[in-house]
């Protein structure tokens, strides 16, 4: 059909990297995925039905099945854009410390409260993205991407193979923490402190 986005055929549809969308097609995703973070906002993971999502872009139910396959891959695609707005707010400022354990710090304190600042919507996203979806894979990786260039300015000077390794590692803490934060069993605040406590540990 022309207009519509097509995948390579070698390839499964909805991977980010693969679409080649037209401009007006890239609007609709857009307000697809504002509308998910917008539910998702206000009243967590439940809240968001494919419906409501649809009525609130003012798009077609099946426009968003074009892009996105199932609600967990929406959802993990919406967190992707999430962290790649916080990554763009956090790496504004340049990182503060004296040593890069302190610098990796302060932007890894930055990034999470700007999470803690909305739990239903870091609740929504943190169970999407650890949904065994296939789908959600790709977004797992994106997401890995995307810490990796938060980390990108405070790593300065650390060898390729040390700056991966150390992000991978402190990707697992965050999730960890995140994890235990949105399932109650973690107070707000203890997501920054595991993440300090990690990247001291591995840059001492």
């Amino acid at each position: 059909m022309p207009g519509s986005a097509r995948p390579s055929p070698a390839e499964p549809p909805g991977e980010p990297a693969r679409l080649t969308l037209t401009t007006g097609q890239e609007a609709r995703r857009a307000r697809v995925l504002g509308a998910a973070l917008e539910l998702a906002s206000a009243g967590g993971y439940d809240a968001v039905q494919m419906r409501d999502v649809a009525t609130r872009a003012r798009v077609a139910l099946g426009t968003i099945y074009r892009y996105f396959r199932s609600k967990d891959e929406l959802l993990a695609a919406a967190l992707v854009e999430w962290a790649r707005s916080v990554e763009r707010e956090v790496s504004a400022i340049p990182p503060a410390g004296a040593t890069v354990a302190d610098r990796v710090v302060d932007v890894l304190r930055r990034a999470s409260q700007a999470m803690e600042r909305d739990p239903n919507l870091t609740a929504a996203l943190v169970a999407a993205i650890s949904s065994p979806d296939p789908g959600v894979a790709t977004w797992q990786v994106e997401l890995k991407t995307v810490l990796l260039q938060l980390l990108g300015a405070p790593l300065d000077g650390l060898s390729t193979a040390d700056r991966g390794g150390i992000a991978r590692v402190l990707s697992w803490v965050w999730f960890g923490a995140l994890l235990g934060w949105v399932n109650g069993s973690a107070r707000a605040g203890m997501v920054g402190d595991e993440l300090e406590a990690a990247a001291r540990l591995l840059l001492r």
